[in-house]
């Protein structure tokens, strides 16, 4: 028999799928995902934990998470609208709710192990990269919770958001490792970082200068854009203070709750809260009758 190459034509590729749903569907990058969750079998299955960070249009969601053979396990969770709790009301989703997401989330963790007196991390910010190192304690040195950066898909570029979260969840106590060359203020050229300019991110110094330029260039959008801040009274040589005692509110007590945040919505409520969002299909006598309206409307005109 003569050797026949297999060609794999059209309808071979037509009917194709790969092997993993979430890689179909662009939801999971498994060459990452393979590298953050294999576990040295000498470790006997102890969990390896991984600093999920996911961003929404309207929240931050970072979790702790472990692999287990039937699935992750979260162990521990903080969101960005949890921060109305501790005085930030606006700008959930900027760099600066972003780094207060992630100093939630380790103090929160190291509440729940008890290790929150012996790993206090960075009590102010200032912006230096530090990582988090062992203390010495009555029972002899203790090491850091450690925890890898799982940034899913999102872009990784310098001064990312999802750097912020980092940059809180290590100042607050946990050894994510990492290097600095990806914070805001890091100069290519030189190496270095400047430590002055991530402070202003992690205090919504970028956004104060930004309200600053809107309100002198363009009032109007100022007042589109900032409307909810000067309706609050929230002026932007106030942010800083105002970050800066979330970071001491969250210390004192990481798991308080906002007002109302614990009642509990009835079945109707919830039902009227989705028919806010539903849009309502117009009768066949509504439709002509908007059709009139906009014939009667183009001919006064």
């Amino acid at each position: 028999m003569p050797f026949h190459k297999l060609v794999k034509n059209s309808a071979y590729y037509s009917r194709f799928q790969t092997k993993y749903k979430r890689r179909r569907e662009g939801k999971t990058d498994y060459f990452a995902r393979k590298r953050l969750i294999t576990q040295a079998k000498n470790k006997y299955n102890a969990p390896k934990y991984r600093l999920v960070v996911r961003f929404t249009n309207r929240d931050i969601i970072t979790q702790i998470v472990s692999s287990e053979i039937n699935g992750d396990k979260v162990f521990a969770a903080a969101y960005s609208h949890e921060l109305k709790a501790y005085g930030i009301e606006h700008g959930l989703t900027n760099w600066a709710a972003a780094y207060a997401t992630g100093l939630l989330l380790a103090r929160r963790v190291l509440k729940k192990l008890g290790l929150d007196e012996d790993f206090a991390g960075v009590e102010e910010a200032d912006g230096e990269f530090t990582l988090t190192e062992a203390v010495e304690t009555d029972d002899g040195e203790r090491r850091p919770f450690k925890a890898n950066l799982d940034v899913g898909l999102a872009r990784t570029s310098t001064g990312a958001r999802v750097f912020g979260v980092m940059k809180g969840a290590s100042d607050g106590g946990l050894l994510i490792p990492h290097s600095e060359n990806r914070f805001p203020g890091f100069d290519i050229e030189s190496k270095e970082l400047d430590a002055e300019t991530v402070k202003k991110y992690i205090t919504g110094g970028h956004v104060a200068e930004y309200m600053e330029t809107l309100a002198d260039d363009d009032e109007e959008r100022f007042k589109s854009q900032f409307h909810k801040y000067t309706e609050d009274d929230v002026e932007a040589d106030g942010l800083e203070d105002l970050y800066l005692e979330a970071h001491k509110a969250i210390r004192e007590d990481p798991f308080k709750k906002a007002e109302g945040a614990g009642e509990k919505k009835t079945k109707e409520e919830w039902k009227q809260e989705s028919l806010k969002y539903k849009k309502k299909k117009l009768t066949l006598a509504e439709r002509q009758a908007a059709v009139k309206e906009r014939i009667a409307a183009i001919t006064a005109e």
